[in-house]
């Protein structure tokens, strides 16, 4: 692993252990050259994921997207970082549970929407309400009559 303060191609490792996530190593390195510190975490190589959108075109699967999604939806809620990158790994777990080599973008939607119903409410009507595209008031007020039930 290469240094990412004086680019020195070996570095070793100090201290390993599972991340907080549980699908990942995290790992404390040291650079010999240096002497700084910093971390890595390592991550199973999954297959690559392509995701049909609406309009039958394919794009290779991005996690930022996801993230900036639900980041979007969760904006100036009071929801902790934490529980935010929580979410959008059981999103991706879930997501990649599936183990489909294509995933229709709506099944993807769906998934978000059901992890934000449990995060914040105001989050998943923020997110329906594009992911859904309202046309109206009825069809908003459709979606929060489904979370007051």
């Amino acid at each position: 692993m290469k240094c990412p303060y004086c680019s020195h191609p070996d570095t070793r490792v100090i201290d390993s252990r599972p991340a907080e996530d549980g699908n990942s190593i995290r790992r404390r390195r040291s650079c010999d050259v240096c002497g700084k510190r910093f971390t890595t975490y390592e991550k199973v190589e999954t297959i690559p994921l392509t995701i049909i959108k609406k309009d039958n075109t394919r794009e290779q699967y991005e996690r930022r997207k996801i993230e900036n999604g639900v980041l979007r939806a969760c904006y100036k809620r009071p929801v902790a970082t934490s529980d935010i990158q929580k979410t959008i790994d059981r999103i991706e777990t879930k997501i990649f549970s599936l183990e489909e080599k294509e995933v229709p973008s709506n099944v993807i939607g769906e998934i978000v929407m059901e992890e934000l119903k449990g995060l914040d409410e105001v989050a998943y009507v923020r997110f329906a309400s594009v992911y859904r595209e309202f046309k109206d008031v009825n069809t908003f007020m459709d979606e929060l009559k489904k979370i007051l039930k």
